[in-house]
């Protein structure tokens, strides 16, 4: 049983808004989140008086002063004065928290129109401030100092994870490289240079260690960005410049918050949060064409292949090994170039995600676009792999 099934209407993605991803010194938080807002409306065909709420998925956790940014957005036009607009935030899945508290929204009956916003600014503040806000997304290292940051626990992945299955190095450089070649593509990404396996795979001066064995390649970078998107349940607007896209089932599960009440390889929460939204929507892995997955670091992207059932645990290495995640693959992931190449603007992530997405199956993606592209899953993860997110989407 769909979505649309289920809930006795449709949910549609009938416009989107994407900022470039990376160093913006001459952007604001506002001047970021005011731009996708009117970017989104207007390729909806939608006037911002029909907008019945508003929802802002951002972490902050200190990376900027203001701590009450929900009404941000409202600066985009006069005429949204009045509209409820609330912050959502679930660490890295903040985004995907917000879209998913509209697509609620709209099957609760409480709105026919919504804005979900996606945003951070993150470039401006020092390596300690950005280092010690992401940590405040861990139970144990939460206001603890750290010289690795995120890097160390997703280090602590990879190290398990060899430990239980062997060696990772090699087929996470050739994942970093994979989406480095993607987001060569994508006119938004952060980083537009295919770097090669060999560099990926190599540690060296200008590809250092950051926290064994992970290297700078297997991390995403600190970006700023924003992302948005115009949900209704009926696409009736003839002066859109977009075409809606389906919303056919989604899924979210919380993990246990302390690391000892984990499986720290098992992602057990993102396993719930699939299997919850690929029932929803009653597809399999081989009804869809591509995913974009949380790759904040290549550990992450390698488990997630065994997460959604493309290999075998412990066995994810054969999905890059035998190409069945890249373009032309089986499912391609990350197109986009992922968070490893495209930027990770924490709070923008999970929204850009979908709208990428979303692209691809209205066949707008450019020179990203993957042929006949017609259903699609995205996974967005906050902490590690704590809260979790899955939406399936497909072409109208």
């Amino acid at each position: 049983m769909s979505l649309t099934e289920q809930f006795g209407k449709d949910v549609l993605i009938t416009g989107w808004g994407h900022s470039r991803f990376g160093k913006h010194s001459d952007e604001t938080l506002e001047s970021l989140i005011v731009q996708v807002a009117a970017e989104a409306i207007r390729n909806a065909g939608v006037e911002p008086g029909q907008i019945d709420e508003v929802f802002l998925g951002q972490f902050n956790s200190g990376m900027v002063p203001l701590g009450f940014a929900s009404s941000l957005a409202l600066q985009a036009s006069d005429e949204l004065a009045g509209v409820p607009a609330t912050r959502v935030e679930n660490a890295c899945a903040s985004g995907s928290a917000a879209f998913h508290q509209g697509v609620k929204s709209l099957l609760a009956g409480t709105a026919r129109t919504v804005l979900v916003i996606g945003a951070e600014k993150m470039t401006h503040a020092t390596a300690d401030v950005v280092g010690a806000a992401l940590l405040g997304a861990d139970y144990e290292m939460a206001g603890q100092h750290s010289t690795t940051g995120f890097a160390g626990l997703f280090a602590d992945v990879a190290n398990h994870y060899e430990k239980r299955y062997g060696a990772v190095g090699d087929v996470l450089g050739t994942i970093a490289a994979k989406n480095h070649r993607n987001g060569m593509l994508n006119p938004y990404a952060q980083l537009r240079k295919d770097l090669g396996e060999d560099f990926c795979q190599t540690v060296s001066d200008r590809n250092p260690v950051v926290a064994a064995p992970l290297r700078r390649t297997d991390c995403s970078p600190i970006s700023d960005g924003a992302a948005a998107l115009v949900l209704t349940t009926t696409a009736s607007s003839l002066s859109a410049a977009t075409i809606p896209v389906r919303l056919v089932g989604f899924g979210q599960a919380n993990d246990f918050l302390p690391a000892g009440k984990r499986d720290p390889v098992a992602f057990a929460g993102s396993v719930t949060a699939w299997q919850r939204a690929t029932a929803m929507a009653g597809v399999s892995l081989d009804d869809l064409d591509f995913a974009e997955v949380h790759d904040c670091f290549t550990i992450a992207e390698l488990v997630l292949y065994e997460v959604i059932g493309l290999t075998e645990r412990g066995a994810g290495r054969r999905a890059v090994e035998e190409g069945w995640v890249y373009r032309g693959g089986k499912l391609p992931v990350n197109l986009s170039g992922g968070l490893k190449a495209k930027g990770h603007p924490v709070g923008a992530t999970g929204v850009s995600q979908i709208a990428l997405a979303a692209m691809q199956l209205s066949g707008a993606a450019g020179d990203m676009q993957l042929p006949g592209a017609r259903r699609a899953a995205v996974h967005n993860m906050g902490g590690l792999a704590v809260a979790n997110y899955v939406s399936v989407l497909e072409a109208v």
